[in-house]
């Protein structure tokens, strides 16, 4: 079942429920994709890695604006922000550990011979690559940053 027509069904839930944090998170989804299929160049269909980076992306906002909220204080503002990331992560894959994470970095970077902070573009290239949609940037980072220093 393609994104856009499970959105749709979850979207029909969340209406006769009257789930209002579900149905936004869900209208911000659908936005996002509408959005990347009328673009110039794009085809009729997203691949399954734009839907993933696509719902990445719309995590990360909704979690930098969390903490932007809870650094001033606002906490009311803060909590409808991460009801929504808990909405849109369940169209994304499973989500690995940092020890699951950590071990496949591990691997890069001895499977490549890598050392040293020179080295982390390149481990981060790798790293991102081979865990696509299954963690973040971030965790990617501050590990391959532990693990070459």
């Amino acid at each position: 079942m393609s994104l856009e027509k499970n959105i749709m069904d979850h979207m029909k839930e969340a209406m006769k429920a009257k789930d209002t944090v579900a149905l936004e998170a869900l209208r911000a989804i659908k936005s996002a994709i509408i959005l990347a299929k009328t673009e110039a160049g794009a085809g009729d269909e997203l691949s399954a890695d734009d839907e993933i980076k696509m719902l990445q992306r719309l995590v990360k906002q909704r979690k930098d604006s969390a903490a932007i909220y809870n650094e001033q204080g606002r906490a009311d503002l803060a909590e409808p922000e991460l009801a929504q990331v808990a909405v849109i992560e369940k169209f994304l894959p499973a989500q690995l550990s940092e020890a699951e994470v950590e071990a496949v970095v591990a691997k890069i970077i001895a499977a490549n011979g890598f050392a040293g902070m020179g080295a982390m573009g390149q481990v981060m290239g790798l790293a991102s690559k081979e865990l696509a949609g299954q963690t973040d940037g971030k965790t990617i980072s501050t590990i391959v940053k532990k693990l070459l220093a």
